[in-house]
């Protein structure tokens, strides 16, 4: 049994959040056991350029991987959704925590007036801040009008810009905002009729080697199985089309009981055309039922609509 552990993070106030959330969580499975948190910076966090422009995956978590690999932390937490379908072949995600909300939040002004319970309510020409293609995408398929301007920061610097006038709205992960104890800052949920989510959204997952069989063993104490069977699906699902985070793919998961419920969709990033559909079967056949969303909508044409990208 170990006596201490480094667990390694990115430093942003929300993923510090998330791992000192892990680091609560492990204590109170292993009370004695003495817990680090280390910083490391990722391309994702030095570069200031849009995510379409430094591309390729992993630009939040290699760097942490590779920390991993060195043995310079135990193990790393990451937002599921950063986190790349193919891992170097010496680690492996030990455990996926319980979901926070899956969706995307609708965030206006903190002066803002209006009130709002829907993308489609939106004010006419709206310039809306993301940085994010999967949302930019079914944005414009819903709102012809809007204008997207990309938008980077932690998340306090982004309610900055928007409060400074910056933008008529933002939209980001609903779950960020709640961890980071900004809920009342959402003006509305937008529901996954009309965006739906990324792979892995609203999750934590916690990586590490496949050989450190004790911390493995320690950290899969912290799998909420529920969960990890809705994000076995989505990212068999991504991976099965070969895309990354960067691409307008998105997919959602929910388990209810003996029935799991797969919706997934591939975009053209101007939303000019859309495939989308959705399957359901049992929670064991999580990754079959992934692959097998993957190959319908490859059969419609997904294919075609990544590779013009």
């Amino acid at each position: 049994m170990k006596s201490t552990l480094v667990i390694g993070s990115r430093g942003s106030k929300l993923a510090l959040w998330q791992a000192n959330h892990i680091k609560g969580k492990l204590s109170e499975l292993q009370p004695n056991l003495e817990i680090h948190v280390e910083i490391i910076k990722t391309t994702g966090d030095v570069r200031p350029d849009p995510l379409s422009v430094i591309g390729g995956q992993g630009v939040f978590t290699k760097e942490l991987e590779d920390s991993l690999l060195k043995g310079q932390i135990d193990l790393a937490v990451h937002s599921l959704k950063d986190l790349p379908t193919v891992l170097p072949e010496q680690l492996v995600i030990a455990a996926i925590g319980q979901r926070e909300d899956a969706r995307d939040a609708l965030v206006l002004p903190a002066n803002a007036n209006a009130s709002i319970d829907s993308l489609k309510t939106l004010v006419d020409q709206a310039l809306v801040g993301t940085s994010s293609q999967r949302r930019v995408a079914q944005l414009k398929a819903l709102r012809h009008d809007v204008s997207v301007k990309d938008v980077r920061g932690n998340v306090d610097t982004r309610l900055r810009k928007l409060d400074d006038g910056q933008y008529d709205a933002l939209i980001l992960a609903a779950a960020g905002l709640t961890r980071l104890g900004l809920k009342d800052r959402i003006s509305t949920y937008i529901s996954t009729n009309e965006i739906l989510p990324a792979v892995g959204q609203g999750a934590l997952g916690i990586e590490v080697r496949a050989s450190d069989h004790a911390t493995v063993e320690l950290v899969g104490k912290l799998t909420h199985r529920a969960t990890e069977l809705a994000c076995l699906a989505e990212r068999s699902f991504l991976k099965s089309l070969g895309g990354g985070c960067q691409l307008p793919i998105a997919a959602h998961a929910t388990v209810d009981g003996p029935h799991l419920l797969l919706e997934g969709l591939v975009a053209l990033p101007d939303g000019s055309r859309i495939i989308r559909e959705q399957i359901s079967g049992s929670p064991t056949r999580a990754e079959e039922l992934g692959r097998d969303l993957a190959t319908l909508l490859i059969l419609q044409g997904a294919h075609s609509i990544l590779n013009a990208q």
